[in-house]
């Protein structure tokens, strides 16, 4: 027979095709669809035979899976089989029984969208008339003849049943959480009744709220039924993970969260997470791509219920005190995503699960990300407290980037719903996809349970408000009535004011700035804003502090930590809370270092990144836990027992040792070779040849395998022998701070002599231009980091014009810097 044959057959044959069960004459059937011609009227489909462009047919969640299954399965992402029940069955089922006009009567009423109580009674009202409304005959006798297909009959085999919506998982709307779905579904009857009470989710109260705000007309909706194997996580792990960064929108990471059991923990927010973070450039070229990691409490794990259905329970301490998932996990998890995301085209929402029985990963759900992906390119939004509030009642997680304030409203129930008030910020153990129709109400939402991908957190994003997640406490110290502003503003944590402080919010569009006469570099010091500041026009960071890593990372004294097993009890105790998930004291200084620099290399990467090593003096270094038992006390520590000094001290080699190994970790195995190197306050040639002499001797040689090894020029002794130090550096960054603190002989930490303090100081100026001349004859690289060409503009202008390679600013000052010069 022809091919035009065979197609005229397979349509004149369709309603028998759907009937017989014929694999072959359906795969006609199917083909026939696919080029524009009779409409799919089978009941059920095998998601292997589906691909994204069946959203119509099977909604989003089912078309996905199926896309993977058939696209991606064979470049290593496994997706789990089963089927999928069709909007064609679901139309069928509501146009039975006036089910259709009653809902559309009903939900016509527009006052039910402004009074909660009313808006739940419709709801129930709805479910009830379709849980009433048994299913078509041949529907019911589709689901039978596909649960056997997947399950062999085998009544113990367990499927996930999920709803998927025809609307569901655009680029533009989450609906996240919208509609049900069911675990551990053993046996056909429990298949049936789930997946009855699917097709009634789609008329929960917070799925009838969100399709109206969202525009979606109720008839245009239609709800199948995902039923997918199940992955036995519940004896594994699970979680979700995106392929850009939530918060900030940086699309060179992909964002992993894990948690013990059935991941409906993490999707729901009902636990702490583990997080990571993981390069993709250095990922693509097999290097250790995890630049950042938090260790979550994950004090519950959802497991299955003997019979049926799942249950929550409490995890160990072992398993609260250890990651979830191992790095390899992580990184495969990674590279996964980054081939779906590269399939799809855009960034991907993604859930994942480990199998407890075969060890293996299985990616059980795909969509788009829906918030950070939508945010317009090239304008600069910027929230800041303009007074800062001295009691934080309560902290956890920051999701986004904005600040709100407001009256507690503390809910600990949905019957509540009624007492919420527009502009309340919105104190609950965890946020209920069922209290979606107040969320929108809300100027900020708090959790005690939750992580950055929880839904709470997923619908702050898209509602644009501030949420603080994982507080643990913020129900029992938050209350009622309390005047709070809650600040995301200040990078992961967030934090909850007592008071109603004043905040500012800055909008600019950025458009396409001019090209100037120099570089202009940042100062980013914290790991936690290094993906928002990234995303600014920059050539890459100038100065990067690595005390701010080790002082808010770490927080304790290396010496501490080498001489671990001598401290006292209450010592070790503050140690073991802050080192949780590392095997020893040591790697946990050495890989917190080096996950702090890789996150900061790596959200301007290939540009260079300046870190300068650590630069505590000794009364912050004695604030440090166990800094009393190793510091001196010094008079003026501001030119006492610091920088390159402290380095080639033998006393202190072996905590410094840690430093190098720990960048050397980072240009290395992290393949972060963007990393430069910056030792600060160099008194003597002496010492100069010393400290290189050290680099050298822990693998950091000066020019091997690209290394950079510059100065920080901030004593009248660089200016002095500017030519000679310059024989062991590959150039200057200039402190402009101490360097006029050093030159007009004050103290910049005391109030008493603050008005002698002038970086346009003519001795300063004279030593900047004789520091720029020496760099230039040398061919060297001279920059200058401080906050003086930020401050007085008329000196960033005097810098350009003397030659200077580069400035490097505070991000803050970057944009008004880079305008200033352009005119």
């Amino acid at each position: 027979m022809s091919l035009a044959g065979v197609a005229a057959a397979g349509a004149a044959s369709f309603g028998k095709v759907r009937r017989s069960g014929n694999v072959a004459q359906r795969k006609v059937a199917v083909a026939l669809q696919a080029r524009g011609g009779e409409e799919d009227l089978r009941q059920c489909i095998p998601l292997e035979e589906l691909r994204n462009t069946d959203v119509d047919k099977v909604g989003g969640k089912s078309a996905s899976l199926g896309e993977m299954i058939s696209q991606l399965s064979d470049v290593g992402v496994p997706v789990p089989g089963g089927f999928s029940t069709t909007a064609h069955a679901y139309k069928e089922f509501l146009s039975k029984g006036g089910i259709n006009d009653f809902i559309n009567t009903t939900l016509a009423d527009e006052t039910i969208y402004t009074d909660v109580n009313k808006l739940m009674a419709v709801g129930k009202l709805v479910r009830d008339k379709i849980m009433e409304t048994p299913f078509q005959k041949d529907f019911e006798e589709e689901l039978k003849r596909q649960w056997q297909r997947v399950s062999g009959g085998d009544p113990k085999f367990t499927f996930a049943v999920r709803s998927s919506a025809t609307a569901e998982d655009l680029p533009d709307a989450s609906f996240a959480g919208q509609q049900e779905t069911y675990l551990n579904v053993m046996g056909y009857e429990e298949m049936r009744k789930y997946c009855h009470l699917v097709f009634a989710s789609l008329f929960t109260d917070r799925a009838i709220s969100y399709r109206h705000d969202r525009g979606f007309a109720h008839e245009k909706v239609q709800l199948c039924c995902t039923c997918q194997k199940m992955v036995r996580s519940e004896t594994g792990a699970a979680g979700v993970m995106f392929s850009l960064d939530t918060e900030s929108g940086f699309d060179k990471v992909v964002f992993v969260t894990s948690a013990y059991g059935l991941g409906e923990t993490v999707v729901g927010g009902t636990v702490n997470p583990d997080e990571w973070y993981v390069f993709k450039p250095t990922l693509a070229e097999g290097k250790k791509a995890i630049v950042a990691r938090t260790m979550g409490s994950k004090k519950i794990k959802m497991v299955y219920k003997a019979g049926g259905g799942s249950e929550t329970v409490d995890t160990t301490p072992e398993d609260q005190n250890r990651y979830s998932a191992t790095d390899k996990e992580v990184e495969d998890l990674a590279t996964m995503a980054v081939k779906i995301e590269k399939h799809y085209g855009r960034p991907m929402d993604i859930e994942w699960a480990r199998d407890g029985d075969d060890g293996k990963i299985y990616i059980v759900q795909a969509r788009p990300e829906t918030v950070a992906s939508q945010k317009k390119v090239g304008v600069l939004e910027e929230y800041k407290m303009k007074e800062k509030g001295s009691n934080i009642l309560v902290e956890g997680r920051a999701v986004g980037k904005r600040i709100g304030s407001g009256k507690v409203n503390l809910l600990t129930s949905i019957d509540q719903m009624s007492e919420f008030k527009k502009g309340d910020v919105l104190v609950a153990d965890m946020t209920d996809p069922d209290w979606e129709p107040i969320m929108k109400k809300a100027s900020a939402i708090i959790t005690n349970r939750g992580g950055r991908t929880c839904h709470a957190a997923i619908i702050a994003r898209e509602l644009g408000i501030p949420a603080v997640v994982g507080c643990g406490d913020a129900t029992e110290k938050l209350s009622k009535g309390d005047e709070v502003t809650v600040s995301c503003s200040e990078g992961d944590t967030g934090f909850i004011y007592k008071g109603s402080l004043k905040f500012e919010r800055t909008t600019q569009d950025l458009g396409d700035l001019p090209k100037i006469g120099l570089k202009i570099m940042m100062n980013v010091g914290n790991p936690e804003t290094a993906f928002g500041f990234g995303q600014l026009p920059n050539d890459g960071i100038g100065l990067a502090r690595l005390e701010f890593v080790i002082n808010n990372s770490i927080g304790v004294h290396p010496q501490a930590l080498l001489n671990y097993s001598t401290l006292d009890a209450e010592t070790k105790a503050k140690i073991d809370v802050r080192m949780k998930g590392y095997g020893s004291p040591k790697e946990f200084y050495v890989n917190k270092i080096a996950e702090g620099v890789a996150t900061l290399a790596c959200s301007v990467y290939p540009k260079r990144i300046i870190v300068r090593l650590s630069d505590f003096k000794s009364n912050e270094y004695k604030s440090l836990i166990g800094g009393d038992k190793y510091e001196p006390d010094e008079e003026n520590p501001m030119i006492g027992f610091r920088g390159c000094g402290r380095y080639t001290d033998p006393a202190f080699e072996e905590c410094f040792a840690m430093e190098l190994e720990a960048m050397k970790k980072v240009r290395g195995e992290m393949g972060m070779t963007n990393v430069e190197l910056m030792i600060p306050f160099v008194r003597t040639l002496d010492m100069a040849k010393d400290v290189m002499d050290l680099l050298a001797k822990y693998g950091l040689k000066r020019g091997q395998d690209g290394l950079k090894v510059n100065m920080m020029a901030e004593l009248p002794s660089n200016v002095f022998l500017a030519e000679e130090f310059l024989e062991y550096f590959d150039g200057f960054s200039i402190g402009s701070n101490d360097l006029t603190q050093l030159t007009l002989g004050l103290d910049r930490d005391s109030g008493l002599v603050a008005q002698y303090f002038d970086e346009r100081n003519p001795a300063v100026m004279k030593g900047l231009e004789i520091l720029i001349k020496a760099a230039k004859k040398k061919g060297k690289y001279v920059g200058i980091c401080g906050q003086g060409p930020s401050d007085h503009p008329d000196l960033a202008k005097w810098l350009m014009d003397q030659g200077i390679d580069s400035l490097s600013l505070n991000p803050d000052s970057v944009i008004p810097t880079w305008n200033f010069l352009s005119k």
